[in-house]
């Protein structure tokens, strides 16, 4: 089966993709107001992901979604340098998944949940 991590991409990040081969997959989502990449991944790389951030989960449209900041960060990273949308992006960013986690780490500490009443 196929799964698909999305990256969404703001004027900053629209940017650093322009002129790559990567820009003629911009995809259009909720009626053109958002601009999104689309990596698709193996079964092998959606379990290395699923143990590596337990927040993570695949939705109905098997998108692999809650995955923190710091992995989306370095996935268009890594997007931007390989200037691909294969899986070669995903396993570059699982070689620094250390790094990844320690920063995500971080965000917890930085982004509390709301408490709710």
């Amino acid at each position: 089966m196929e799964y698909i991590l999305e990256v969404f991409l703001d004027e900053n990040r629209l940017s650093k993709i322009k002129g790559t081969p990567v820009e003629e997959k911009i995809e259009a989502v909720f009626g053109g107001e958002l601009k999104v990449l689309r990596v698709k991944i193996g079964e092998e790389l959606k379990d290395e992901l699923l143990k590596a951030f337990e927040t993570a989960r695949i939705d109905s449209r098997s998108c692999i979604t809650d995955t923190p900041v710091a992995f989306k960060r370095a996935l268009f990273d890594a997007i931007v340098e390989k200037k691909s949308l294969g899986e070669e992006v995903v396993k570059a960013v699982l070689e620094k998944i250390d790094e990844i986690k320690e920063a995500a780490a971080k965000e917890a500490e930085f982004l509390p949940a709301p408490e709710i009443d």
